[in-house]
């Protein structure tokens, strides 16, 4: 294929830049800029990286502006239909759907991998009652770096091969363990009988002296959670996850580091924002009168769960969880919940209004996930380390993918200096 070019007039330059122009499989081509500086003393200027494309990957493709949502080709819809989250895990780990054989193979493997070092049970004994459970989790997975040495070989693809079905296995156990530790009760071990949602929510309920039932519909909400969150291209944490990595760093503090992106309000902690602003607007009389601050520009108020950054149609993923959200309510009642009927009342109304949907301002994934983690029992505080659960399979496929690339560098992006120009140290007792 021949190689395309464009050119690009600069101020005070003769001649205009001539940059190829790279194109991929979907969506839109790319300028390749990699040598612009060394070639022209220039660089590009793009606050949060919003236009640049930092990496070549083939694992999840995005069009916001068509809804479209696809895990290694296949659309997003169809998996959360007909498959289940270990099925894409393996997806988004290997590149192909697995045969039944490697499916059980696969599923096996993680189960095996469940129990923690009892060492790192005990590292949550250090910390506060009431610390965030996100704080515990990107601590504890930061930790695992000193306790399996055997999967620290970047360089070998057997060490990197354990190490994604380890985190990916242990993640729920340190979740839960995180969960316990917040409300004072014994670690709950896991059991190797059940499958990865059912044993999530063993070691969330259940207590040393009575096994709590798995409530089947739970279990099947959470899957469908976790397949919707398994991954969303070069989002925050995922991007975070890759520079780290890019230094050669252990696979568990690139993780980390990718917990720490999600804890931040505007990516992970948007479901738990969701919560607190229906305790804000407290019942459903309120919800007119919030609607009308939203709308006012000069009003700082923001319905949280509404709307997104890369999708200016709406969220493929909420269309899917709206239903299961009313499967659980219905299911558990929210006549209980006062709160769980105002977020029905706020979405029924949300989505009639002309502002919101000339806006595109749908209910989207957050939305959906927080009402459906609070009617399953699991305290708001808890909800991001649910999206971790789910994010984890993404994060080390793209980990996985970084660390083969041989185009890979470390990260080093460059900056617009606005700073003092050059002067003279001047001593203390002149200034």
């Amino acid at each position: 294929m021949d190689k395309k070019y464009c050119k690009i007039e600069i101020c005070d330059r003769t001649d205009p830049l001539e940059l190829e122009i790279i194109t991929g499989n979907l969506g839109p081509d790319v300028i390749d800029i990699s040598n612009l500086y060394q070639e022209n003393s220039l660089f590009t200027y793009d606050p949060g990286f919003v236009s640049t494309a930092s990496c070549q990957s083939n694992i999840t493709f995005i069009d916001g502006d068509k809804g479209i949502l696809l895990y290694r080709g296949y659309p997003v819809e169809e998996l959360a239909k007909s498959s289940t989250f270990i099925e894409v895990a393996y997806l988004l780990l290997y590149g192909e759907l697995p045969n039944k054989n490697m499916l059980e193979d696969f599923s096996d493997s993680i189960i095996q991998h469940t129990m923690l070092n009892e060492g790192m049970l005990r590292l949550f004994n250090g910390f506060r009652y009431d610390a965030h459970p996100m704080a515990m989790l990107s601590a504890i997975v930061g930790s695992m770096s000193a306790y399996y040495h055997d999967t620290m070989d970047i360089n070998s693809a057997r060490a990197r091969e354990i190490f994604a079905h380890r985190i990916i296995a242990k993640l729920p156990t340190i979740a839960a363990a995180a969960y316990k530790h917040s409300v004072g009760q014994p670690f709950v071990y896991p059991l190797n009988t059940l499958n990865y949602c059912e044993n999530l929510l063993h070691m969330f309920f259940s207590v040393p002296a009575e096994q709590r039932d798995i409530d089947p519909i739970a279990a099947e909400a959470l899957d469908l959670l976790f397949i919707l969150h398994a991954d969303h291209e070069q989002n925050c944490s995922t991007s975070t996850v890759r520079m780290a990595g890019s230094s050669g760093t252990n696979p568990y503090s690139a993780i980390a580091a990718g917990i720490s992106a999600l804890w931040g309000p505007a990516h992970g902690g948007a479901n738990e924002a969701v919560l607190r602003m229906l305790v804000e607007i407290g019942t459903k009389k309120n919800i007119e009168k919030y609607i009308d601050k939203a709308k006012d520009k000069d009003d700082p108020f923001r319905l949280m769960g509404f709307g997104h950054r890369v999708y200016k149609n709406y969220d493929p993923r909420a269309k899917i969880i709206r239903k299961m959200c009313h499967k659980v309510l219905n299911q558990k009642g929210s006549a209980d919940s006062p709160l769980l009927e105002l977020a029905i009342e706020l979405e029924e109304i949300a989505l009639k209004d002309d502002y919101f949907r000339e806006k595109n301002l749908y209910p989207n994934v957050d939305f959906y996930s927080g009402i459906i983690y609070q009617a399953l029992g699991i305290p708001t505080s808890m909800f991001t380390v649910m999206f971790a659960i789910g994010r984890t399979v993404g994060w080390v496929s793209h980990w996985r993918e970084m660390i083969t690339d041989p185009n890979t560098k470390i990260s080093r992006p460059r900056q617009l200096y606005t700073g003092p120009e050059k002067r003279n140290y001047i001593s203390i007792d002149k200034r």
